[in-house]
């Protein structure tokens, strides 16, 4: 059973930095796709970034440029760096893998981007 666990988020201002971070358990981490996503009050959870088991990433158009992610399979743990935060950031940042079988994800973090 995959467990995902993400820590980092917080309060922070307009044009500020967060960096969250996604431990991972229970699978070969270094061989699953880690992805971000995220859920802003009222609304669906969005795709925010992905990093194939090669070190491949992609991201959405909103934080193309700002966020990047990353990996550590010597530490089973995926980060998603955030730069040049805006308020429109704000929401609670899950992490998800796959396997055949299921989606897991983490219980999320709070990131809040005040103006």
């Amino acid at each position: 059973q995959v467990q995902l666990v993400e820590s980092g988020g917080g309060l922070v201002q307009a044009g500020g930095s967060l960096r969250l971070s996604c431990a991972a358990s229970g699978s070969d981490f270094s061989r699953n796709v880690m992805r971000w996503y995220r859920q802003a009050p009222g609304k669906q959870r969005e795709f925010v970034a992905i990093i194939s088991s090669g070190g491949n990433s992609n991201y959405a158009e909103s934080v193309k440029g700002r966020f990047t992610i990353s990996r550590d399979n010597a530490k089973n743990t995926a980060y998603l760096q955030m730069n040049s935060l805006k308020p429109e950031d704000t929401a609670v940042y899950y992490c998800n893998t796959k396997d055949l079988l299921k989606d897991y994800w983490g219980q999320g973090t709070q990131v809040t981007v005040s103006s």
